[in-house]
């Protein structure tokens, strides 16, 4: 008998905001010695047979339909959504690939097993929704799911590989999002060597279409909780398969309380920064979606979240009702300097160099030899927070130029990096250059 399958991580959030109050000393913890090397990082080490192509060399950036709008989507909604990035600039700024998440399709394949598109959601088809998304210049990404069902029970491509390969192929789709719910497992088998197994079965169809479709894994997710050396491994072969992967717990719903959509953003943040020895420049650690322009957060949180993916190196992907944002969110999601920083061409996540149990300091190296310093104040009053040039693995220099990227105020320092007095819930990102 299979053994039961696995939920999908992150759908249901209650009590998110006790876990994420308990998970404040997660920063401190060193990653685990067990956690499975990265074969390509040892040098002169061979590219792993059969490596997915690098297709992200660049964290990706776009929109998602998910955290907003569930299965509450249709042609309409994401066409509207994919115009308002252009109208906005958000598409010339970098967020150009628009994906559609689960409950696209039919609730049964056709009578030669293709997946079918809901003729009521998306009456033209999904090679129309794909047509006018380039003729925006935008790209066009789409869900699957790797298991029997996906996670609101449409069908899964387990069994269908190379036919769903072929069908996203013939769509043009250039962007695949691919799901771990419901993956049978068989005793004597194990749950890690399925999820091996079918995203790798799904991983040969892909490219065997001929078509580059950026693959996006969900497995590590489902291993969040098995404990950090699983975890860890599970990434390693994740980035042989796929060119970005969601590391953990969904990050919170439009429906969800203020509190909630706070406390998931730092929960997220909390076990990504623990993972930027498994990444790598165009594999990349995906913390899941952007929330600016969500109901109740607060300027300051919605501009730490975008600071902090930044400073991740992790992909830039919106979960809002673009066309409604306010011209503050669209101002937090459209400044190009935090882009730069996200999409700097060193592809390095940025390290936790400091920390308590309310702030958090990280560092990331850029590739004119800048660094980028980002200090959190995740606690709820306001506090001073500092680091040494040296901590911060600057070089050592007569005094330091400390550029905002959020009020673009510049600023000198001899030594220590210094934002003074940081609103609750905000974080400071500077550029730091040497002179």
């Amino acid at each position: 008998m299979p053994h039961p399958s696995v939920p999908r991580i992150g759908r249901t959030f209650a009590g998110l905001t006790a876990v994420a109050a308990c998970s404040a000393g997660l920063l401190a913890a060193p990653a685990p010695a067990s956690a499975t090397p990265d074969p390509a990082r040892a040098p002169g080490a061979p590219r792993p047979a059969g490596a997915y192509p690098n297709l992200a060399p660049r964290p990706p950036m776009g929109w998602n339909n998910w955290s907003y709008y569930m299965c509450d989507l249709d042609e309409k909604v994401v066409l509207d959504n994919a115009r308002a990035l252009v109208r906005t600039g958000l598409a010339r700024k970098g967020y150009r690939t628009v994906t559609v998440d689960d409950c696209w399709m039919s609730r049964q394949r056709d009578d030669r097993g293709r997946l079918v598109a809901d003729r009521t959601k998306f009456p033209h088809g999904m090679a129309h929704l794909g047509e006018q998304l380039h003729r925006m210049g935008l790209k066009f990404g789409i869900y699957a799911d790797v298991g029997t069902l996906t996670c609101e029970k449409y069908p899964g491509s387990l069994g269908h590989f190379q036919q769903d390969a072929e069908q996203f192929a013939r769509w043009k789709v250039d962007y695949v999002k691919a799901d771990g719910c419901n993956v049978p497992v068989t005793p004597g088998h194990g749950k890690e060597a399925a999820y091996r197994d079918l995203y790798g079965q799904l991983s040969r169809a892909l490219r065997a279409t001929g078509r580059p479709m950026t693959f996006s894994v969900s497995a590590p997710a489902y291993f969040q909780f098995d404990g950090d050396s699983v975890w860890h491994r599970v990434m390693g072969w994740s980035a042989e398969v796929g060119n970005l992967w969601r590391t953990g717990r969904d990050v919170a719903l439009e429906k969800s309380t203020p509190a909630a959509k706070w406390a998931s953003i730092v929960y997220n943040f909390r076990y990504n920064s623990r993972l930027a020895g498994l990444q790598r420049p165009g594999r990349w650690n995906d913390p899941d979606f952007l929330l600016a322009g969500a109901a109740g957060l607060t300027r300051h949180e919605t501009q730490s979240q975008m600071s902090l993916w930044a400073m991740m190196a992790a992909p830039l992907i919106s979960s809002t009702d673009v066309g409604e944002l306010s011209p503050a969110a669209r101002k937090v999601l459209g400044n190009e300097q935090v882009i730069a920083v996200d999409q700097d061409p060193l592809g390095v996540q940025g390290r936790v160099v400091a920390q308590d149990d309310g702030s958090a300091v990280l560092s990331k190296p850029l590739k004119n030899g800048d660094r980028a310093v980002a200090l959190f104040n995740s606690g709820g009053s306001p506090r001073t927070l500092s680091v040494s040039a040296g901590a911060a693995g600057l070089a050592k220099s007569g005094s330091y130029e400390l550029h905002n990227l959020v009020t673009g105020r510049r600023t000198h320092s001899e030594g220590n990096i210094v934002a003074r007095e940081v609103p609750p819930h905000s974080t400071v990102l500077y550029r730091v250059t040497p002179h």
